[in-house]
């Protein structure tokens, strides 16, 4: 796999201390392809996507290609959550070589699949939200078709444009739909914090004709919990396994100014905490990513930070690794 490139040990640093109090002493960079050692235990493995050739093709700003190496760097100095029992690996990264985007997520779904298959819960950060199509295909590829997998989405865009030009980081659930439609397999879609200023009519109409289950992000808020936790249990209860994706553009550019479509009018992180403690307690959480950080426009490192601590609150909260589903 030529763009595959191994993990890189000086990504990981911070403080350090006698009994691993810090994560950048607990991860473990392990090649995904010619591992020297067996994954012996259960943990999590994180992978990056090194790729913003989605987002150059739906004319957002480029840059996220820097995404998950800055996001490594941030969260090596955070301490370390996990008991000495469960195992966290770096993968390495899939890279976008020749502006092959197609190709780089083919790769990115065998990686996913290699992870679940070596026991791991894969944590992908991205690069553009492209990622999400392979990130998809890799889980089906381990589950097979007689599991059903429900895809929740963090976003304020659906992502749902048509292919028909060519993929790109606003048509992945699109995509996902369409393979779904001619493999006969349900299409299981919640958007949580959709912006009506932010989505233009006909992908209203396309979330209507593929049945996909949305909160706008006027409602999605601490205000109007009980109704979220609803459609969160009702979602939940239909599905085998749970597939979390977050598009840090999503949030208010108050908290994440450095993505690739910054906006003020996003929705904070407090929800999303309180949604993803729920999504991990039904135990049907099976795999995660982040999607469409910008080091080039972050301040202070303020979205590397939250893309760190979402993963960090992951780590600390996921307790049961139900993957083997």
């Amino acid at each position: 796999m030529k763009n595959y490139a191994p993990p890189i040990s000086k990504n990981w640093k911070g403080r350090t201390s006698e009994d691993q109090q810090y994560i950048h002493e607990k991860i473990e960079c392990v090649n995904l392809f010619s591992n020297p050692k067996k994954i012996l235990s259960k943990g999590f493995g994180i992978i990056g996507y090194a790729c913003d050739e989605g987002v150059k093709r739906n004319k957002g700003r480029v840059g996220a290609i820097h995404g998950p190496d800055r996001i490594k760097q941030t969260l090596g100095p955070m301490p370390n959550p996990l008991a000495n029992s469960t195992s966290l690996y770096d993968f390495g990264n899939i890279s976008c070589l020749d502006n092959n985007l197609e190709i780089t997520q083919e790769n990115l779904a065998t990686s996913i699949a290699k992870i679940l298959h070596d026991n791991c819960f894969p944590i992908g950060i991205g690069g553009g939200h492209d990622i999400a199509y392979g990130h998809y295909n890799g889980i089906k590829k381990h589950l097979g078709n007689n599991k059903s997998i429900g895809i929740i989405n963090f976003d304020a865009h659906f992502d749902l444009r048509s292919d028909e030009n060519r993929p790109n980081s606003g048509t992945p659930f699109y995509q996902i739909a369409k393979d779904c439609l001619a493999e006969n397999l349900p299409f299981n879609y919640l958007c949580l914090g959709i912006r009506e200023d932010a989505n233009p009519k006909i992908l209203f109409e396309t979330a209507k004709e593929f049945n996909v289950d949305f909160i706008y992000n006027n409602d999605f808020n601490l205000q109007n919990i009980e109704a979220i936790n609803n459609i969160l249990d009702s979602f939940i209860n239909k599905v085998d396994a749970i597939y979390v994706t977050i598009d840090l553009d999503g949030f208010s550019s108050a908290y994440a100014p450095g993505v690739s479509a910054a906006s003020p009018m996003g929705f904070a992180p407090d929800i999303v905490l309180i949604s993803l403690h729920k999504i991990i307690a039904s135990k049907k959480l099976i795999s995660l990513d982040l999607a469409e950080f910008n080091p080039k426009y972050d301040r202070d490192n303020q979205t590397a930070k939250l893309a760190s601590s979402l993963i960090h609150f992951v780590l600390r909260k996921h307790k049961h690794l139900n993957i083997n589903i």
